[in-house]
């Protein structure tokens, strides 16, 4: 009754607003509303030399400062993808506060944040569905800097996982003037890659301009058989149109290839096996092979008056085929295995999505405001088909050998499809009755359907029509440096578990309240602080004795988190922050247990550079990264694989040659920790991290 009662305050109090707004005065001139700042597009990270942002869009549709967004937030910029030597999104991710990464093959980890699944990516604010088994993480070679949203953001996409958002700005052609970087690197464990990136005006005027960008990488992984490649092409262009107007177009093409390893088994009890971090249970002819190609379109006009207006369009076309096989046992005492198991599948997955919003400022009554009013589309067709198997025999983990074993020959049955089609409208408002205060509030409405057909030929069809998503918040400036902030949040995901009457059951509905308070310190370091509480109600439960179930389920996560981005003089660059987080089975009959048994309740994360400008050490820079975590778990039926906590020290000096040329030496994992990165089930998705090993960068601008 509780949750009713604030979602229908929410909806009423919108339902009040938007009449007011219909009737306000539309600001003549942006310039007269004072503290409210029409802010451009245009906020890449690139070039700017910080561990910070200054504008952010994720979970909004204008680029806002940090401060003026009620939620937590994180922002990868480009000097840290650089300083890192992130080259896909999980290993961004995996040093971002707050995130957990669990680990596969490259391009292929799953993501998650407080205590879900990311299920969508962004795309320069328009979503992607994301399945980690199909590896279609960008490469990070195209991406000007990752933005992180914390818990629910459904207000500009109704459906989805509460994790949050993840919101990636691709590299825009901005450049005037001919020029671009390439850069080579190297591995110790025989990774090679090479990156090229250069962009220019393609008139005389400077209003066209385009931009590539290509990257190759191949070579072995830490484990043996375990191979990962990826091939990455990116063209970008930008006309301006006119002096308010502003084109935009971008396609890519990515290409996995990789030799997958699925991961270690257990003993039959769940026991970690602690054997060298190189041992492999894939076969020699494991493969995955995938093509992603995207594509997105923007227009935006800025007129005279503040208002602004933006139409984007986003295509892509996924396909790709694997067969790997991984252990179908749990390992005996003496390390063997009775069992291979294999899975086969091919999909292509074709995914549209478009949006058109206004940024419209108003006065009201004296108090100066800013309303969003949008809509958007997205759509969704998969086919997939599936083939699965297993191998009988021993196999010794001290001494793997699969050379005897040959491929089976894969017979796939029928395709399985699934259609989803998303349609909302939302409008979000901001009204700042003082120069310190800011209300903000919103509202959407969703038409959520999925339409599937199994291989066996089995229909369901679930949908929601105008299904409301509510948010509320509140900023206000403490001081010039210092917001305390508080906000509502919500999103849903359909279900398709039946009632005693036959019909769906209610929507899952992730539900969060957040407190908190960003600052920015005098020398140049943003830092924030936030409390959570984030549940997830209708969840479906099976009645005992039956064959329906109930929406009565609810999980709670809750947490805190400090954070601290940016500088400290010119020359210290700093990122990282602590996490605090529980999480358990309100009812049911797993009530007061843990729900997120994979998330750490600390994880405490730091990367930082130094750059020396004076001395015998004067264009050289050292820095690194610190991952900490507590112990985390797994439970597989009635067997539970713990799992020890970890701390990982890397370690990286960059020598600036000349103004042009830089040479970088990063030493990952420098106490050679032993460790799980992740741990799943006891035949299956036991991952051992990353011993030490060594990788040398090249970069040459010109």
């Amino acid at each position: 009754m509780q949750r009713l009662t604030i979602r229908s305050a929410l909806f009423l109090g919108t339902a009040l607003v938007a009449p007011l707004l219909a009737g306000g005065a539309w600001a003549e001139d942006s310039t007269d509303l004072g503290a409210i700042t029409v802010k451009g597009a245009s906020y890449e990270t690139e070039g700017s030399d910080s561990y910070k942002s200054g504008l952010i869009s994720v979970g909004e549709k204008a680029a806002m400062t940090p401060r003026e967004v009620p939620q937590s937030t994180s922002v990868v910029t480009r000097k840290q993808i650089e300083d890192g030597g992130y080259t896909a999104l999980e290993t961004a991710i995996e040093n971002t506060p707050g995130l957990l990464v669990l680990s596969n093959d490259i391009g292929r980890s799953s993501l998650f944040s407080r205590g879900f699944e990311l299920d969508y990516l962004y795309y320069d604010g328009l979503p992607a569905p994301v399945s980690s088994i199909y590896g279609t993480q960008p490469d990070l070679s195209i991406i000007d800097h990752v933005e992180v949203l914390k818990g629910p953001s459904g207000l500009f996409i109704g459906a989805g996982s509460p994790a949050g958002a993840v919101n990636m700005r691709l590299k825009q052609a901005n450049r005037t003037e001919p020029g671009g970087s390439v850069t080579a690197t190297v591995t110790s464990v025989g990774q090679k890659r090479l990156e090229l990136d250069y962009g220019g005006a393609l008139n005389a005027a400077g209003t066209l301009r385009g931009r590539v960008v290509a990257a190759h990488a191949a070579g072995d992984g830490f484990v043996d058989k375990q191979e990962n490649g990826v091939d990455q092409l990116y063209g970008a262009l930008a006309w301006d149109i006119g002096p308010n107007t502003t084109a935009t177009f971008s396609i890519s093409n990515m290409r996995r290839d990789i030799a997958p390893y699925n991961g270690l088994p257990t003993r039959a009890d769940g026991t970690l096996l602690w054997l060298d971090p190189a041992v492999t249970t894939a076969a020699d002819w494991n493969r995955f092979d995938n093509d992603v190609t995207d594509g997105v379109a923007a227009i935006e006009h800025r007129f005279d008056n503040g208002v602004r207006v933006k139409t984007s369009l986003r295509r892509s076309h996924q396909s790709g085929d694997f067969l790997y096989a991984y252990t179908g046992t749990a390992a005996a005492a003496d390390n063997t295995v009775s069992r291979l198991s294999w899975i086969a599948r091919d999909f292509t997955h074709d995914t549209t999505a478009f949006d058109a919003h206004a940024e419209l400022p108003f006065a009201l009554g004296g108090w100066e405001g800013l309303a969003i009013l949008g809509v958007d589309a997205q759509n969704s067709d998969t086919n997939l088909r599936v083939a699965s198997g297993s191998f009988s025999g021993s196999w010794d983990l001290d001494n793997w050998n699969t050379s005897g074993l040959a491929a089976p020959n894969v017979t796939y049955g029928p395709v399985a499809t699934t259609d989803t089609t998303s349609r909302g409208v939302y409008a979000q408002g901001r009204l700042k009755p003082t120069d310190r205060l800011t209300l903000l509030g919103g509202a959407r409405l969703s038409w959520h359907d999925v339409d599937s057909v199994s291989a066996s030929g089995l229909r369901t069809q679930v949908g929601v029509d105008a299904h409301p998503t509510p948010f509320a918040g509140v900023t206000f400036d403490l001081t010039p440096e210092t917001t305390l902030y508080a906000s509502y949040t919500e999103i849903f995901q359909t279900q398709t578990a039946l009632d005693a009457a036959g019909r769906v059951l209610d929507p899952l509905e992730g539900q969060q309240i957040e407190i908190g308070a960003k600052a920015t310190l005098g020398a140049g370091l943003d830092v924030s602080a936030a409390l959570f509480q984030l549940d997830q109600v209708n969840r479906a439960q099976t009645v005992p004795g039956t064959t329906y179930a109930v929406a009565e389920g609810e999980v709670r996560m809750r947490g805190f988190e400090i954070e601290a981005a940016g500088e400290i003089g010119p020359s210290l660059h700093l990122a990282g922050g602590y996490t605090w987080s529980t999480s358990e089975y309100r009812n049911g009959p797993t009530a007061g247990e843990q729900f997120s048994t994979y998330t750490p309740r600390h994880m405490l994360k730091l990367s930082a550079e130094y750059d020396v400008t004076e001395g015998a050490l004067a264009d050289w820079s050292f820095g690194g990264q610190w991952r900490a975590v507590s112990g985390f778990s797994s439970v597989s039926g009635t067997t539970t694989i713990r799992a020890p906590g970890y701390g990982v020290l890397d370690l990286t000096a960059k020598r600036q040659l000349n103004e042009m040329t830089d040479l970088r030496l990063t030493v990952s994992n420098v106490l050679d920790k032993d460790y799980y990165s992740r741990v799943g089930g006891p035949t299956v998705f036991n991952f051992r991290g990353e011993p030490r090993s060594v990788s040398l960068a090249l970069t040459r601008r010109f």
